[in-house]
């Protein structure tokens, strides 16, 4: 291990690993998560009851366009449900997946080292911070290089005791229009990238402008737009707006097939966007394949809540290889195009410089 990390190979939870023995991957989930930084208070009594309830088949019609006023919507914390949901990914032919759960949603480095002996799966854990909601009180005041060292020596030496390294440099969290705390962790990002060859993982905005917002920032700072896979684009329309971010040279994920609603929109920080269908997701990935960017795909479920589990009536883990791999094949694309979404563009993405 050199100090600017694995050069040529992909860092899990166990180790470097070759890029080539990654298999099938899933660059966007959470095992274990809190995201109880989103949490709102309702204003209202009857909505008030649903708080502190337990997420159950009987509440699902409610509890998406409640989530951030229902507790438990918000905690994945059982590692043992954790490790019985991602074993049906492998049992559907998965290998590999990237948990983005970053600094302040509480990541868990020595249970992802457990789940993945338990599973048989590489993990590649990830590092920097979530959204400003989640950052630590006194992250006004830390200094940019302060937060670079961080990350570094998360990558570099480890996290927890014995040290579990980290093998990407996010999700790095963003709202729109962006603050200068998240430029500063952006900027910070970029040069822990610099400093180790880890790829960057962000999550943007939901505003079209956000993505490519966030990559000037990162370039400014260092950053290669090759080394760079911005999450999230589900929502993100026009297409053209993602055809532009396109051109800049990042990897395009649309991590969060399996959620579908046609009873609410999301909302986060002010900014309301359409739950897109699985339909419309394959209808992009149709776009941007015809467009010649089929080479810088990623996908994945980015299961972050009670309800995405498949015993709370979501879709879980294995929702891709289940169901959408096949429905592509039916679109017309070959077995060559998906295998290059699900197995080559994440062994590249993924692969330290």
């Amino acid at each position: 291990m050199s100090p600017r990390g694995p050069a040529g190979k992909v860092q899990t939870v166990l180790g470097p690993v070759e890029p080539g023995s990654l298999g099938v991957t899933l660059t966007h989930e959470h095992l274990l998560i809190d995201l109880t930084c989103y949490f709102r208070m309702p204003d209202e009594a009857s909505l008030r009851y649903h708080v502190d309830r337990p997420v159950s088949m009987d509440m699902l019609s409610k509890v998406w366009g409640l989530w951030q006023g229902v507790i438990d919507q918000q905690r994945l914390l059982s590692e043992r449900t954790a490790t019985e949901e991602v074993l049906r990914f492998r049992y559907a032919g998965g290998n590999s997946l990237v948990d983005a759960t970053s600094l302040g949603i509480a990541r868990d480095p020595l249970a992802l080292a457990r789940i993945s002996r338990a599973t048989g799966l590489n993990i590649v854990m990830g590092s920097s911070h979530y959204v400003p909601v989640s950052h630590p009180p006194d992250m006004d005041s830390r200094t940019e290089d302060a937060i670079t060292r961080q990350i570094v020596d998360d990558i570099v030496l480890g996290a927890g005791e014995p040290g579990v390294r980290a093998g990407i440099i996010g999700e790095v969290g963003n709202f729109h229009p962006l603050g200068e705390v998240e430029r500063k962790v952006l900027r910070a990002s970029a040069r822990a990238q610099v400093e180790t060859g880890a790829p960057i993982l962000i999550h943007p905005g939901l505003h079209p402008d956000s993505p490519l917002q966030i990559m000037k920032v990162l370039q400014d700072a260092g950053a290669d737009p090759a080394r760079v896979i911005v999450g999230h684009l589900d929502a993100i329309r026009p297409m053209s707006a993602v055809r532009e971010l396109a051109h800049s040279g990042c990897y395009l994920e649309y991590d969060r097939f399996g959620a579908e609603s046609t009873d609410f929109d999301y909302s986060v920080s002010g900014v309301t966007m359409p739950m897109p269908s699985d339909e419309q997701r394959m209808d992009s990935l149709d776009y941007l394949i015809a467009e010649g960017f089929g080479d810088r795909l990623l996908v994945a479920h980015d299961v972050c809540t009670r309800a995405d589990l498949s015993r709370c009536g979501g879709k879980g883990y294995a929702h891709f290889l289940e169901s959408i791999a096949g429905r592509l094949r039916q679109r017309g694309h070959s077995r060559q195009q998906i295998d290059a979404i699900l197995i080559h563009n994440p062994a590249r993405a993924l692969t330290f410089a």
